[in-house]
Parts: structure tokens; C-alpha cells; sequence
């Protein structure tokens, strides 16, 4: 996330200044909750796969390791992908989650910002999620979005490639307009099988987005997190603003025989430490749902959901 603000023009910056040196030592918190009191499988347990092999700048050993604890708990059984995609190399899996892929090895490069996949990739993956399989897409605003932008427009998904603001809706502890609440309060948090669980106690209300970039959904999609039409999309550097409105940062649709969550952010399923005084980040904020909300996504990708 440092190295995206730092993509962003001087003004854009002034007002990121505190969050930036918030964030200026991101690792995965270590003591992060990640037990489940009744897992969803204790047999039969589903295959994911965890794309590693993309220049991801989140990996099951990196800051998506309580994400991937958290699976492992409710039943998942997780590997690591280090190859390219093919209908061969993912027929044994049921889902398959791709977290920040990048077009280079590092988000500065030159480059970082281009395809991350191969064309033959994007029909592996579109063919195969068309067949049954399940697939968790979670893209950050640039150079994240771009990256992604062709494999997106295959299943249908318009990525903004910018990233989010919406002052009326941000935390207000946190103090940063890219930082939005969605809530069942403020009615951005949408009535839908994903938000609302198996029960009572799975169900969320309130989750907090880390700047993200918007999405917009194929016809017939769900979109869970939606943005108010308050928000505002800051694209390019400078940074020029158009309006987010009709837009999301949580997607759902079935694709096929198949289903599809798409995320405008990582940081809302990770679980951070972050700065000198070790301050949570994603999951691990007190008062939030964005642990539900990962484990009820992972539901509904596996049908546990209906």
C-alpha cells in the first residue's frame, strides 16, 4: 500500500500523510485470531488453490497467512500455485483465489502494471470457473487493477484502476476518506446471502474497506459492498476525479455453472500490524466483520451457501 501512495500526486499525498506513516511497517499479525469454533468442513474438505506464481504482493507466508490460516481452520485445504494456469492445472481444485497479481516483480517497476496473465491464462481460468469451479479475485487499486484489467473484462468485471474516496462514509477513528465504512446502517452493506450468513452469528454489519479500487459488475451481479453515490473515484497522477456511483467494492455472480467474488481491496481480508507501535490493520480491527465476511465468501464460493 506504501508504494501505491507514493504513485499519487503531492496533494493526494497531504492527505494520506498520517495513514502513510501508520503504515510504513506492514507484516502479518502473528497473533490473529484465526480459530473457528465449528468449521464448515471436518470432511470432504475443498481444494483451494492460492495463486503465488503472478508476482503476487500477497502470499499465504506474507500478509495473507492469517487469510489462510483462517481457511485451514474451516475445513479448506490450501496449495500453493507457482506455475501457470491450465485447464490441467486447475481441474482438481474447487476454488481458486488470486490476490494482487502484478505484471512485474515489484509495484514500482516498469511494467507492474501490465498483464499479469496470459491470454491463454484468462481462458483457462474463464473456462474452468464456466465449468463449476469457484473463483475469489481480489485486485487493489494501481497498478493492482490494470494488472488484472484483462482477466476482469473476460468474466465480465470493469475495474476502475484508480482508487476510492467517500469522506461521508469513512471511518471516522481512522480519519482517512478511502478508508469506508459499509454498514447495515448506513445501507452500503448490501441484504444478500454473502452478508447475511448460515445464522445470526454469521452474519455482518459492519465492514471497513482499506482504499480500494471500484468495480462494476456484469449484468445480474451482486454487489455486496456497495459504494454510496457520495463516493469518488481518483484515477491516474495526477489524480483525476470522476464519480463511483452505481459502483462496488464486492462483487458476486455466478458465471456459468460456476461463482465468482471479485474485491476492490486486499488489506479487508488481511490482518496486519502496522507502524512502531504495531497497530492492527484488516481483519484484526476490533468492531468489524471483515473475519465473517472472508469466511462467508469462502461459503458461498463453496456452496455452503446457497
Amino acid at each position: 500500500m506504501i508504494a501505491r501512495l507514493a504513485k499519487l500526486s503531492f496533494g493526494c499525498l497531504v492527505v494520506f500523510l498520517l495513514s502513510v506513516a501508520a503504515l510504513a511497517q506492514q507484516i502479518a499479525d502473528p497473533h490473529f485470531n484465526a480459530k473457528v469454533d465449528s468449521p464448515a468442513f471436518t470432511k470432504n474438505f475443498p481444494r483451494v488453490l492460492f495463486d503465488e506464481a503472478h508476482n503476487n504482493s500477497d502470499t499465504t507466508h506474507g500478509r495473507y497467512k492469517p487469510f489462510a490460516d483462517l481457511l485451514f481452520n474451516d475445513g479448506y485445504h490450501v496449495a500453493v500455485n507457482r506455475q501457470p494456469f491450465t485447464k490441467k492445472s486447475l481441474q482438481t481444485f474447487k476454488i481458486l483465489v488470486i490476490v494482487n497479481a502484478l505484471g512485474a516483480e515489484e509495484m514500482d517497476d516498469e511494467g507492474a502494471g501490465g498483464p499479469a496473465f496470459t491470454s491463454a491464462e484468462c481462458d483457462a481460468i474463464s473456462d474452468w470457473t464456466r465449468g463449476g469451479g469457484a473463483l475469489l479475485l481480489v485486485a487493489d487499486d494501481a497498478p493492482f487493477g490494470s494488472a488484472t484489467e484483462i482477466l476482469a473484462k473476460k468474466l465480465g468485471v470493469d475495474m476502475g484502476k484508480g482508487y476510492s474516496t467517500d469522506p461521508a462514509n469513512a471511518d471516522k477513528e481512522l480519519n482517512n476518506p478511502s478508508l469506508i465504512v459499509y454498514s447495515r446502517e448506513n445501507h452500503l452493506l448490501a441484504e444478500q446471502t454473502i452478508t447475511n450468513g448460515r445464522s445470526d452469528a454469521e452474519r455482518v454489519n459492519r465492514v471497513i474497506v482499506f482504499t480500494g479500487q471500484s468495480l462494476k459488475g456484469p449484468e445480474g451481479s451482486n454487489a455486496f459492498l456497495k459504494l454510496a453515490d457520495t463516493a469518488v473515484d481518483q484515477i491516474g497522477s495526477p489524480a483525476k476525479s470522476s464519480s463511483a456511483a452505481g459502483r462496488a467494492q464486492g462483487i458476486a455472480f455466478r458465471l456459468g455453472k460456476g461463482r465468482v467474488v471479485v474485491l476492490g481491496d486486499a488489506a479487508m481480508l488481511s490482518a496486519q500490524l502496522t507502524g512502531s507501535d504495531n497497530q492492527p490493520f484488516g481483519m484484526n480491527i476490533p468492531n468489524i466483520d471483515n473475519r465473517q465476511l472472508a469466511l462467508n465468501i469462502m461459503h458461498w464460493l463453496s456452496g455452503v451457501l446457497k
